[in-house]
């Protein structure tokens, strides 16, 4: 994303082992294999584990402040998202835009800047099409099955385009992109920062992070950037400074974005610029640039 946001959708296996007992290859003995009630109960084991571990950090969320949860830091979000995807602090205005940006992905489109190349606009429409199946992008869902992974407009144009500015009138149209927003990036990026000890500055680095490198565990994508920035300084969970581990994700950021040759300007001189002011709760008012242009929030 230039001046609009990535998400993807990863899957996170739960994996669950269990022993085998074996025999030499010449032996005549058969090579004995766990029971399927034994394979069964690994799996239940695994996920009452990891159900566990949830409730667990449920309960360390709960106890926290609530951050850019909080529902006027959560518009702010928004409107310094939006002055990053199309130079608007008027982040409603977007539920209806849609452009191919010549990046590769692409049409783009929508307050998050969903893909027909990405995969998260298909399952934004395949989520909205099971509650809403008369819609009017239902028809163009083989199409997007089709370009997902590729920038191709092959049987998308030349109608999806209008089909989606129209869509984007609805309320409940509105509310799905909302509520895939929410699901893929904002609600994991903020939960995942405040295990991390992040305020509210840090949690707003996570989000805008991964609305734009989406959740994919490679090296580009946000948990892989998550990754590195942990090998070069502990989150402040982990006993470490909250300055120095943001500086470190940012640095980390900044330069994946500038291998690929991406306008670094959002990380530059807007989140470094609240960073190096101290303003960790993100507090108001607030200015920053993005491609040059300036921006306040009083």
């Amino acid at each position: 994303m230039k001046r609009a946001g990535v998400a993807f959708f990863v899957a996170v296996p739960v994996v669950a082992t269990a022993a085998w007992f074996l025999v030499p290859a010449d032996s005549a003995e058969p090579v004995a294999k766990p029971s399927v009630s034994a394979a069964q109960a690994a799996r239940e084991e695994a996920k009452d584990r990891a159900e566990e571990e949830r409730a667990e950090d449920d309960k360390v969320i709960a106890g926290l402040p609530a951050g850019l949860a909080a529902p006027e830091k959560k518009e702010l979000a928004q409107r310094i998202v939006a002055s990053a995807h199309q130079s608007t602090l008027n982040w409603r205005a977007l539920y209806g835009s849609i452009e191919d940006l010549g990046d590769g992905r692409g049409y783009t489109a929508g307050i998050a800047g969903f893909c027909t190349g990405t995969h998260d606009l298909l399952a934004l429409v395949e989520h909205y099409t099971e509650t809403h199946p008369d819609n009017g992008l239902a028809r163009y869902l083989p199409a997007l099955r089709e370009v997902d992974g590729t920038d191709s407009h092959e049987g998308l144009d030349p109608g999806f385009t209008a089909a989606w500015k129209t869509e984007a009138k609805l309320p409940a149209f509105r509310r799905a992109q909302d509520e895939q927003r929410d699901r893929v990036s904002f609600d994991p990026a903020v939960r995942l920062a405040k295990l991390d000890g992040l305020g509210t500055l840090g949690q707003f680095v996570y989000y805008d992070a991964l609305i734009f490198h989406g959740p994919d565990a490679g090296p580009e994508g946000f948990y892989g950037l998550r990754e590195r920035a942990l090998r070069v300084a502990d989150t402040p969970a982990e006993g470490g400074g909250e300055k120095a581990y943001l500086d470190a994700f940012l640095d980390i950021r900044r330069t994946a974005m500038a291998t690929e040759r991406m306008d670094t300007s959002r990380v530059d001189t807007a989140q470094r610029r609240f960073l190096n002011e101290g303003n960790l709760r993100l507090e108001t008012p607030l200015e920053w640039a993005v491609y040059g242009d300036p921006y306040k929030v009083p």
